[in-house]
């Protein structure tokens, strides 16, 4: 933007000039307040006293509780092995996140991958101490939750799209039970069931963890409105291109593997990222059935005796972490359109 369009956009008239010049004036006031808060006036060693006596961030409590709102009570001499994990899966993140370099082969690798990163984080083979889930927290566990949920959910939900506009009324009416249901129960009350009512119905010396009966709600909750989204995209194509699929003797799982679903899939990126996002921000209602989530280690970090009353502290550092994560899905989302659009895939 060049001196002309801002003088044309901000300064046109009078009227324009004044509010303008205010809103300046108050981004002005609002950053230098700001960097006095956060740089001049924080306190970056020093105990909770100190904080408690001065007048800008407490940078001190952040890193004496950095440890447990990202790993909740993950032994600390085994701390490698969930760092290892993250290096591993977002090495291969960014690699696969190229639309060039999906296949079937990288597909493959992508599961190794997670088993991989399982396996280090929970361990109990090759010499590797086991560490129970219960034990897991903040964002390690809020990761965990997300990405699981997605990887189940989505695929799921598009089963459950496929399985609604079926010609077989037991497949068609069965799906549209669920997706109908799910969506008719709020996640908390899911959460709850999970948790407080499942292990009633089990047999006598069965259990189920907690994270895993926390998850599975979760995935159900998340798949039935992945399935709606899906729905619309399917029912965004055109009957010629259903047409054409079978007049080139394609069958059902041909059609919709080869045609149909590359491109519903493609319509609906937009409203599926934005269902990911906030189904990894639900994942902070897991601090309703004490797990120890990202929500928990940073609300538990505040009860702490010695660092009472740093709840600003504490919410506004995970406030960034959910602001950071959710703006890198969403400008993947339009890597992804931009991309697919110039491939006209």
């Amino acid at each position: 933007m060049n001196l002309k369009n801002i003088k044309n956009n901000l300064f046109k008239d009078y009227l324009n000039s004044t509010i303008s010049t205010m809103l300046i004036i108050g981004l002005f006031y609002t950053a230098y307040y700001l960097f006095l808060y956060f740089i001049v006036n924080g306190i970056w060693n020093g105990d909770a006293d100190t904080c408690r006596a001065s007048q800008g961030f407490c940078w001190s409590f952040i890193r004496a509780k950095f440890q447990y709102i990202l790993v909740g009570l993950y032994p600390d001499d085994k701390l490698w092995r969930p760092i290892s994990a993250f290096i591993l899966f977002i090495g291969f993140i960014s690699y696969i996140k190229h639309p060039k370099n999906w296949s079937s082969k990288n597909f493959s690798y992508f599961v190794i991958t997670l088993l991989l990163c399982a396996f280090l984080i929970r361990g109990g083979f090759f010499g590797l101490s086991l560490v129970d889930s219960e034990q897991w927290g903040g964002l390690l566990l809020t990761i965990i939750v997300a990405v699981c949920g997605v990887i189940v959910a989505y695929p799921l939900g598009v089963l459950l799209a496929l399985a609604r506009r079926s010609s077989l009324p037991l497949l068609k009416y069965l799906s549209i039970l669920y997706i109908e249901f799910i969506r008719g129960i709020p996640l908390i009350s899911l959460l709850f069931m999970s948790a407080v009512l499942l292990p009633l119905f089990l047999p006598e010396g069965v259990e189920i963890g907690k994270l895993f009966r926390a998850q599975v709600a979760m995935i159900m909750f998340f798949s039935a409105y992945m399935a709606e989204i899906v729905r619309g995209g399917l029912q965004s194509i055109s009957n010629g291109q259903y047409e054409g699929a079978e007049s080139l003797g394609l069958n059902y799982y041909q059609k919709m593997r080869k045609v149909i679903l590359p491109q519903a899939l493609k319509v609906v990126i937009p409203p599926t990222v934005n269902t990911i996002i906030g189904f990894f921000k639900d994942t902070s209602l897991l601090v309703i059935i004490a797990l120890f989530d990202l929500m928990y280690t940073a609300k538990a970090s505040v009860t702490d005796p010695k660092w009472v009353g740093f709840s600003l502290e504490s919410y506004l550092f995970i406030a960034v972490i959910y602001f950071i994560l959710c703006l890198m899905m969403g400008n993947y989302a339009k890597y992804l359109e931009k991309y697919l659009k110039k491939e006209n895939l």
